[in-house]
């Protein structure tokens, strides 16, 4: 009895405990690898649906170029140095362009409308930011055209210079145009966002007289 209750003659061997802790690495594995093909497959869809979003987006700015092309090809040159003036405008953010308006309305009389402004030039003279602004007007009145100009050099606001003037007709009368050239300083301690934006669409509209 004493020699079969030796362990030391007979060790404790167990067999089935290696073989479960393969399997479960195994399953490890397994499972590893399925959980990473699945990632990999969601991976690639969604580089596919991207891929496919690049191509509709490259598209649709194909197109857009294509129409902005057409409709630049289709304007007039009047139209195209708007085009160009509004880009200068948005470009330069940090300018009072709606107390511009603001400003321009105040020095306008009411027989003399704006047709066109051209921005050549957003420049900072020491503290203070300026434009250089080509405008052209339409009147019938030349004394008033006149008087618009001497109001803008007494204004401390704008210095302007007429540069040309060119006679029109059509269907319903007879005008001049003036075109002049300015320099627009805003004025100190006012908030330039501060004029009215139906001052700004009368300008920049600019309705024939």
């Amino acid at each position: 009895m004493i020699n079969k209750l030796n362990l030391a003659t007979h060790p404790f061997r167990n067999r089935t405990t290696p073989y479960l802790l393969a399997m479960l690495l195994i399953a490890l594995s397994v499972a590893s690898l399925l959980l990473m093909m699945g990632k990999l497959n969601e991976n690639r869809r969604y580089n596919e649906i991207a891929e496919q979003d690049i191509a509709a987006f490259r598209t649709e700015i194909d197109d857009l170029k294509a129409k902005g092309e057409r409709v630049q090809n289709e304007m007039t040159p009047e139209q195209r140095e708007m085009l160009v003036a509004s880009h200068k405008l948005v470009a330069n953010k940090t300018f009072g362009w709606s107390r511009l308006f603001f400003d321009l309305e105040s020095v306008l009389p009411g027989s003399v409308s704006a047709s066109r402004i051209s921005v050549e030039n957003v420049y900072r003279d020491g503290d203070r930011v300026k434009a250089e602004l080509d405008l052209t007007v339409r009147s019938t009145d030349y004394q008033s055209v006149m008087d618009m100009l001497a109001r803008m050099n007494n204004s401390g606001v704008f210095l302007a210079e007429l540069r040309a003037q060119n006679r029109q007709e059509n269907d319903r009368q007879t005008f001049t145009e003036y075109t002049l050239r300015l320099i627009y300083t805003p004025p100190y301690g006012i908030n330039p966002t501060a004029a009215p934006a139906d001052v700004a669409q009368n300008v920049q509209g600019g309705g024939q007289q």
